[in-house]
């Protein structure tokens, strides 16, 4: 059988560092096929080279037998190739249904555009996705976890018989997963070839057929059968080593006093009476699926969205807080973003300017001066432990790869030295060995008497993590859940919430 798609023998390098060397893919029809590997092994390298976003050094790729050599993503397209790349691709101040049938929008230039068409097809598409949203909104006032479902439904959208998925299930939650799982079960079914990164390895076993595993820019394996391999085996050829499993006991409810209390909250997002408290050494942890309203929580305690009713008090005093600078600077609280590109970094700026960010004020002298010593001494530490692959602190970070920029984000937040972080999905696009220095880096931060309130979509790192969990749905708390540790038991109380409130809802 000719395969779908083969990569042989490709190399790309970028200023000072050799991305892929020598690395060879093949992708059968009718499969999916795991690509795994740490932040920085060239997955998204790979992916680009493919969809014409990167020219290969050296190396050809084969379409169907054919070699081919695509000088943008449209002719990749074109030729039945499809991508969601870890990175989202979305035209913000267009539509929903735009952005999904935006291959489809006219024929040329001056071709007239049903719109109505175009949303009615779209919504199709959402629904498929399990996303009853209005595909006239325009995707600049979507949820991070929504534009990661409608970038997928536009891949859908174009039909195509070559599908890669970069981190696809990044901001999603094990509903969401399940529900895509779904649908790339049936198109594997229909014969179309299926790339799937990931870092969450039990999603890797739940779905794919075959695996191929980079490791530092080459092949540690590839195309090998994945009933013949273990997690170790993958985790071994991922990271050269075995596992760190960290087995955490439970933490006692700490007795102090509250540093930040909610009390009968209320917002212009939609919030209603949200009364909840965090103490410092304590790790709050808030649960909800894709539109639960977590984030918009998180901005609304940090000033960016309009406080309607209720209160919040930080050290049992009430709190104004107009903007993330007015949290930091006033009241200590920091604020890891789900969404590193638009609010996590300044892409243009390097390493070492996003790392530094959070401390530059602390850290400059009388007369406001800061030398880069002053601040490489300070962000050094926290970049060392979680292991930043960059040539230099002085490189553009927009050129460092996804997971790579995500643990810049989480580490300028753990550099400044905060009362209160709020942490919104820490360790999308991380490796499985740098998530777990990054949950030790947490726990490390609660028992030096940070205050933690973190928002993640991975249930297992939820219940690895968290002390006690809140469990969100439609922009309300539902439940409290008391984290023993026990993955089954938490996990079944959580979704016992949200699905008590969903059939509350369909009854009404």
């Amino acid at each position: 059988m000719t395969a779908a798609l083969e990569v042989l023998h490709a190399s790309k390098s970028f200023p000072g560092v050799k991305a892929l060397d020598d690395v060879s893919l093949t992708l059968q029809p009718g499969s999916i096929h795991a690509l795994l590997g740490e932040n920085g092994a060239g997955k998204s390298t790979l992916i680009k080279i493919v969809t014409g976003l990167h020219r290969p050094d050296a190396g050809e790729v084969r379409l169907n037998g054919q070699a081919v050599g695509f000088a943008n993503p449209r002719q990749a397209v074109a030729a039945g190739i499809g991508a969601v790349h870890q990175e989202r691709n979305l035209v913000t101040r267009f539509s929903i249904g735009e952005n999904i049938m935006l291959e489809r929008l006219g024929a040329h230039a001056l071709s007239p555009i049903d719109y109505g068409q175009i949303h009615a097809e779209a919504a199709k598409w959402l629904a498929l996705l399990d996303l009853y949203i209005d595909p006239r909104r325009p995707v600049s006032s979507l949820s991070v976890a929504q534009m990661q479902l409608v970038e997928i439904g536009k891949a859908l959208a174009l039909q195509t018989r070559v599908l890669l998925l970069d981190e696809p299930t990044a901001s999603l939650t094990p509903n969401e997963s399940q529900v895509l799982f779904g649908i790339l079960r049936r198109l594997r079914d229909d014969g179309v070839a299926i790339v799937f990164v990931s870092h969450k390895l039990e999603e890797v076993f739940d779905l794919c057929d075959t695996v191929t595993v980079l490791r530092d820019g080459r092949n540690a394996c590839s195309g090998v059968p994945l009933k013949d391999l273990d997690r170790q085996a993958v985790v071994k050829m991922m990271i050269g080593r075995d596992e760190r499993i960290a087995k955490r006991a439970p933490r006692p409810r700490a007795e102090t006093a509250p540093y930040l209390e909610l009390k009968n909250v209320a917002t212009s997002a939609g919030h209603r009476d949200i009364s909840f408290s965090v103490r410092p050494g304590e790790i709050i942890g808030l649960y909800g699926l894709v539109g639960a309203g977590r984030s918009e929580l998180a901005k609304a305690i940090l000033g960016q969205i309009r406080r309607t009713g209720g209160e919040i008090r930080v050290a049992g005093k009430p709190a104004a807080i107009a903007s993330p600078a007015d949290a930091l600077h006033k009241y200590g609280i920091g604020y890891v973003s789900e969404d590193r590109k638009q609010e996590g970094l300044i892409l243009l700026h390097s390493v070492l300017g996003n790392a530094g960010i959070t401390v530059w004020r602390r850290l400059s002298n009388a007369l406001g001066f800061l030398r880069d010593r002053t601040i490489i001494d300070h962000t050094a530490p926290v970049l060392r432990q979680l292991e930043v692959k960059t040539p230099s602190v002085y490189q553009t970070i927009g050129n460092l790869s996804g997971g790579n920029q995500q643990k810049v984000s989480v580490a300028k937040w753990i550099a400044a030295g905060v009362k209160l972080l709020i942490i919104d999905e820490p360790t999308v696009g991380i490796d499985i060995k740098t998530k777990a220095y990054l949950h030790d880096l947490i726990h490390d931060l609660a028992e030096q008497g940070t205050a933690i309130l973190l928002i993640t979509s991975d249930m297992p790192e939820m219940v690895d993590v968290a002390d006690h969990i809140l469990v969100m749905s439609g922009f309300a708390i539902k439940g409290e859940v008391e984290n023993d540790r026990n993955y089954e038991r938490v996990s079944q109380a959580i979704m016992g919430f949200i699905h008590d409130n969903a059939s509350t809802g369909a009854a009404a």
